[in-house]
């Protein structure tokens, strides 16, 4: 059984870029600080030119179409077919696989090493402990002096996601299990978070040497 609903995903595909566009201007959860947090991620990327980037779950390519009309070699995982093609065609000469990552990872992608391994508002349909171990399974992907680059609904500590349940009533969403970074460095000590809004955040994590 899935953790995702990829018909879901699939029919909200072609609006979804406007969707997280009206949430990010009008800074309300769960988007506000996302043109942040992308572009935070481009410019961490962006130091090592042309590099080789994993993206997990790519959604319609907002982030990655841009690295990939700049050299990048791309490659990624989506569990929307609809999400995919969208992808696809933005980025043809990228190696993008349709596959719920929650199960795993495609087998060619693990074949690979990267500079570079990205998620955006992709983790959080993970609990903790799936995090943890997903993560540890992403680190082993990474070149030497590679890193993992995430943004999504994030908070430094628990009472800070609890002050952001509470402001967004109806609006929360209790199935989705955000980033919390104080409780993350308890499994990764060197993790460093970057508070992009009262309700994102980018995680950066590096192989320990």
């Amino acid at each position: 059984m899935t953790m995702l609903d990829s018909k879901g995903f699939d029919l909200w595909a072609d609006g979804y870029d406007e969707a997280v566009g009206l949430s990010d201007e009008a800074n309300s959860y769960p988007f506000a600080g996302y043109k942040r947090v992308l572009g935070s991620i481009f410019d961490k990327a962006m130091r090592k030119p042309e590099a080789k980037v994993l993206d997990m779950g790519f959604g319609t390519a907002a982030l990655t179409a841009k690295l990939y009309e700049r050299g990048f070699t791309v490659y990624g995982q989506d569990f929307s077919e609809r999400m995919t093609a969208l992808a696809s065609a933005k980025m043809p000469g990228a190696k993008l696989f349709c596959g719920d990552f929650s199960e795993g990872l495609c087998a060619p992608l693990l074949r690979e090493r990267y500079d570079f391994i990205i998620a955006t508002y992709a983790l959080h349909h993970l609990d903790d402990e799936r995090k943890v171990s997903f993560l540890r399974t992403l680190l082993g992907l990474l070149k030497e002096d590679g890193a993992i680059l995430i943004g999504d609904v994030a908070f430094e500590t628990r009472a800070e996601l609890e002050s952001c349940a509470a402001s967004a009533g109806d609006e929360w969403d209790p199935d989705e299990f955000y980033f919390v970074a104080d409780e993350m460095k308890k499994a990764f000590p060197n993790m460093e978070f970057e508070k992009a809004s009262f309700c994102a955040g980018i995680i950066t994590l590096k192989k320990e040497c």
